[in-house]
């Protein structure tokens, strides 16, 4: 994860360093991200959240689309 001043230093950077421009949010959804990621990390029974609460976590903040699937679609029938 990278962090830019606004999508204009992404693209400068993108251009000089020729990496590929991935996913591009403000940092509010990081933080809204981050927070329901973490939310019952120091609780002394944590346990990893099962992938369809941390699917749902993605798809309520807005971070959708195939980058952010965590499992891959199933095969084609």
């Amino acid at each position: 994860m990278q962090l830019f001043r606004s999508e204009e230093d992404v693209d400068r950077w993108v251009a000089r360093t020729g990496h590929a421009k991935g996913a591009v949010f403000p940092p509010e959804q990081l933080w809204e991200l981050a927070k329901r990621w973490w939310d019952d990390r120091l609780d002394l029974k944590w346990t990893r959240k099962p992938i369809s609460v941390r699917q749902a976590i993605l798809d309520d903040v807005g971070l959708t689309g195939p980058f952010w699937y965590l499992e891959p679609p199933g095969p084609a029938a």
